[in-house]
């Protein structure tokens, strides 16, 4: 089930799992998809003005 949509977590995938029937609890499903090395895609990170390296500031060149 976790090959056919990669996107679904282990949440999603208990949901599904009780749909069809099965009698499992999140803990169990969680350490299976653990176990077998699953693991959602991570986004890209979004990358931030602030982050990026900044230019030194030009010196003030009067007084108010």
């Amino acid at each position: 089930m976790a090959t056919s949509r990669v996107h679904y977590g282990y949440r999603r995938l208990h949901v599904l799992l009780q749909r069809e029937g099965w009698k499992v609890n999140h803990k169990l499903v969680y350490r299976v998809y653990k176990e077998e090395g699953l693991a959602m895609r991570r986004k890209r990170p979004r990358r931030n003005r602030s982050c990026q390296i900044r230019e030194g500031r030009a010196s003030p060149t009067r007084t108010r």
